[in-house]
């Protein structure tokens, strides 16, 4: 639930920023110099689409009208081990495969089997196992112990703050913005209508000490036009990745791409949004500069899809989904995780695909070993209750 002081941190913002924006994003600052980015895909990412297993004889025959052509065909998927394939939207991603930076985790996904939208990005975000299990996100309760004490604890760029980064912790906020800086006549008249109320007062004042406290480079972003949707997105990663690449900036950042509930004309529809993804991560990556070789980028969504393709050529919820690992930190090149298969025994509830891989134990090995989090935190405060979900060995590289 939003509590006022939530409310008051966002209004802090909206003196600053103008606008709406499905696209958003979100910073920490933390006491380490490698940078962790996650994309939250809202709406419940077709695994099967973005990471097609075109070797199982299974999976043209659930799809006769939507599956990604073989290897080799027109719009045919690019073979990665001969199983497994990428979309061709995603071929700008193909030479970080090669060069090991990229590594895919098919069958994927929270704990929440209940496929509602809502519980499962709640459950995703607030780090409890369960919807609505807590009001704070798992990453701002990280971000908490991270702190040095002597910066504002995080960043979010965009017009509003993802669960996963609302919490205790302090987080500032930026975006670009069509609106005209307001005036200090403005502000100052603003001030004196406040003046009554301490926590708007105080909301008022972080937000223009927010303003005032901003990187040059983030001044120069500002003036910037998103454009459209995919113009916008591809703005926000790589003034994410800029931010995240100035010597005293924000450690850690959290973006949210909306669109991806596909029950209806998905292969136009994907085809779209995963050419959309893959060239926001490309500039994210370009503007990180050689901070690229400590940066982690962890890509999830609050679900997967049904293997079947339904009446209108899209798919419905399912379980199982997807998870996508990117930068010079990750031991990449490869297919992680444990595949289950399509057959008709492997179905989860004889729809889905059934999950190996719990999303909690990619967090946890991340904030580990790319935060420095110890895991006795991260067990009792991060992700309580979740001691049996391990953090899985092996995603990043030691040296």
């Amino acid at each position: 639930m939003l509590t006022r002081r939530h409310i008051l941190q966002a209004m802090g913002a909206a003196m600053i920023v103008g606008g709406t924006n499905p696209v958003r994003l979100a910073f920490g600052a933390a006491p380490t110099e490698n940078r962790l980015a996650f994309a939250i895909l809202r709406g419940g990412l077709d695994g099967l689409h973005a990471l097609p297993p075109h070797g199982d004889r299974q999976y043209y025959s659930h799809r006769p009208a939507i599956a990604v052509p073989a290897p080799g065909k027109e719009s045919g998927a690019l073979d990665l081990d001969g199983y497994f394939g990428l979309h061709p939207s995603l071929a700008p991603l193909m030479d970080l495969y090669r060069d090991k930076q990229l590594l895919m985790i098919p069958a994927a996904t929270t704990s929440y089997r209940q496929r509602s939208h809502f519980d499962g990005q709640n459950v995703l975000e607030n780090g409890m196992g369960k919807p609505s299990g807590g009001s704070d996100g798992w990453l701002n309760r990280a971000l908490a112990k991270l702190n040095d004490g002597d910066r504002r604890m995080g960043l979010s760029v965009g017009h509003a703050i993802p669960l996963l980064m609302r919490g205790e912790a302090s987080v500032q906020t930026w975006a670009p913005s069509r609106l005209p800086k307001a005036g200090d006549d403005f502000m100052q008249r603003l001030a004196y209508a406040y003046q009554g109320d301490d926590l708007f007062s105080m909301a008022l004042r972080q937000g223009r000490e927010s303003q005032q406290g901003m990187p040059d480079a983030m001044a120069d972003m500002s003036s910037q036009q998103p454009g459209g949707r995919r113009q916008q997105t591809k703005l926000l990663a790589e003034s994410a990745g800029r931010l995240l690449s100035e010597p005293t900036g924000p450690r850690i950042a959290v973006l949210e791409i909306g669109g991806w509930d596909t029950h209806a004309g998905q292969v136009n529809r994907l085809q779209n949004l995963l050419g959309e993804l893959s060239e926001s991560l490309i500039a994210f990556k370009g503007a990180l500069g050689p901070a690229w070789e400590s940066t982690t980028v962890i890509v999830v969504s609050e679900f997967g899809r049904t293997v079947a393709q339904n009446g209108t050529n899209g798919t419905d919820h399912g379980t199982g989904g997807i998870a996508m690992l990117l930068g010079g930190a990750v031991r990449g090149g490869r297919i992680g995780g444990d595949w289950p298969g399509l057959s008709d025994r492997a179905l989860l509830d004889n729809r889905d695909v059934r999950p190996t891989t719990d999303y909690r134990g990619i967090f946890k090995a991340a904030l580990i070993e790319q935060a420095g989090l110890s895991e006795g935190y991260i067990e009792e405060v991060v992700f309580p209750g979740s001691r049996g979900v391990r953090p899985i060995n092996g995603l990043f590289r030691t040296g």
